[in-house]
């Protein structure tokens, strides 16, 4: 065998190791998740955006991808809408010490539009790729509830698409029984023109979550 297709070979196989290793700790995740090779979605992205929080987390939100400031922060929930959702998780009197968060996808997909980055849906073959790192964090952080946020986080967690329309208002069990809530990503209520019915979304987001923490004692 050349010596250029031996390299190549052990490329190949080091990025197979990292895309299957089974994490010890939330820090050794992120390191595998930085060489994450499992769908195109790294080659544009800044860096990837592991989770975030306490390790002994009670409560796991999952969000759908990064968006323009988390690509380039590196850490998720600190745009405009993870702005607002430590606003209303703030008044819903949930410590954000108790909450892990992430993203049912761990890189940015975005189409340029001259110097700006458009958010653009991952696909069902991105989300499917990447919820090893997402099952990943579950192992880890092992919450007591668990709040998907938006569609491609239903996509990722139930394994098959679903509106959130008929998920949302109850208590839906994962395969293990553990509790999901359902709701709407916190940046759909900052695209909501109306003030009334903006306000409207934004009580219910906060009884989405105040339902989600209820369970955690529960």
């Amino acid at each position: 065998m050349r010596p250029g297709r031996r390299a190549a070979g052990r490329r190949r196989r080091r990025r197979m190791s990292s895309a299957e290793i089974e994490a010890g700790s939330l820090a050794e995740l992120a390191q595998a998740e930085a060489a994450c090779t499992r769908c195109p979605l790294y080659l544009h992205a800044t860096q990837v955006v592991p989770g975030e929080g306490h390790r002994q987390a009670r409560m796991m939100v999952v969000g759908e991808q990064p968006g323009d400031k988390e690509d380039l922060a590196g850490r998720p929930f600190v745009g405009p809408a993870g702005q607002l959702f430590d606003q209303i998780l703030a008044e819903a009197g949930i410590p954000r010490g108790q909450v892990f968060v992430t993203n049912a996808v761990k890189h940015f997909k975005f189409a340029p539009r001259g110097k700006r980055r458009l958010h653009r849906r991952p696909n069902a073959g991105e989300i499917d790729r990447c919820k090893w790192w997402l099952g990943q964090e579950l192992k880890l952080v092992a919450p007591a509830v668990l709040v998907a946020m938006g569609a491609t986080a239903v996509r990722s967690l139930l394994g098959r698409p679903a509106t959130i329309s008929s998920l949302r208002g109850g208590i839906r069990r994962l395969e293990g029984g553990m509790p999901m809530i359902v709701t709407i990503h916190p940046s759909w209520l900052l695209r909501i023109r109306d003030a009334a019915e903006r306000e409207t979304e934004r009580r219910r987001f906060l009884a989405d979550l105040k339902r989600g923490w209820g369970l955690v004692g529960g």
